[in-house]
């Protein structure tokens, strides 16, 4: 599903009348770290304002009913992190799942886990794995968290899955390279949110995001929410998207 043409340019009311829906969005979810720093707090109380701007920007992908979202929540560099952040992170993803994100279930949410497990705490893995199996049949809106994910890492296994398989190598095209990822059914993002005013995507969806349009906007991740995702929207709208043709 693609995102459509068009949509309203202007700034969300509560009395707006609604977006019309639309397709996968994936953010980059910058700025953590630096919202803490500025305010002179410990980065730990960063992230875990991160963990409330997830919430409220699911909230608002449910009522513009995007069909996915996706989030970059801990990428395979991330481990290069001072230890107590790193401790601290693996942490307040446990707190997420245990107080932010049952709520969303509840709203028809399906969280799935993008990337390795196998170097999380246990507990965390269990966790994952419960959340999962516990919201494997809601359909309002697909939340993908990015975690232990790297892009070239994604890759690299896939051809390593192929090589394994048994594959020939003409057998090999898109497709079949496509579901040697770790989860073929992620559909490409049609737009790439990164918060925080940094212009890269550090090794996120390297294959999915061949053709999606970026938005990068300086607002950190913990003060983003509905507004910001709707202001990230229009400016998509005012894009053409030709996947190479004219």
């Amino acid at each position: 599903m693609r995102l459509l043409s068009r949509i309203r340019r202007k700034r969300h009311e509560r009395t707006a009348e609604p977006l019309e829906p639309v397709g996968c969005v994936a953010i980059i979810l910058d700025g953590n770290g630096r919202w803490a720093m500025s305010r002179g707090l410990p980065v730990a109380e960063g992230h875990r304002e991160g963990t409330r701007a997830l919430r409220r920007t699911v909230e608002a992908a449910i009522d513009l009913e995007i069909g996915s979202l996706i989030v970059y929540g801990f990428s395979t560099e991330n481990w290069t992190r001072p230890p107590d952040e790193v401790d601290s992170l693996m942490e307040i993803f446990s707190e997420t799942i245990d107080r932010e994100l049952p709520d969303l279930a509840k709203q028809g949410v399906r969280v799935r886990f993008l990337g390795r497990h196998d170097r999380a705490p246990d507990e965390l893995q269990d966790k994952m794995a419960e959340l999962e199996a516990r919201t494997g049949t809601n359909n309002r809106l697909d939340l993908w968290i990015a975690f232990d994910y790297g892009g070239r890492a994604e890759l690299a296994d896939a051809a390593r899955r192929l090589v394994q398989a048994g594959v020939a190598p003409e057998e090999i095209d898109e497709d079949t390279f496509a579901r040697a990822l770790y989860e073929p059914e992620l559909p490409d993002p049609d737009l790439l949110i990164r918060t925080a005013g940094d212009q890269r995507i550090s090794n996120f969806l390297l294959w999915q995001l061949a053709y999606s349009e970026l938005v990068f906007v300086e607002t950190p991740w913990p003060d983003f929410g509905e507004d910001d995702l709707r202001a990230a929207l229009a400016e998509y709208a005012g894009r053409e998207r030709r996947f190479g043709g004219r």
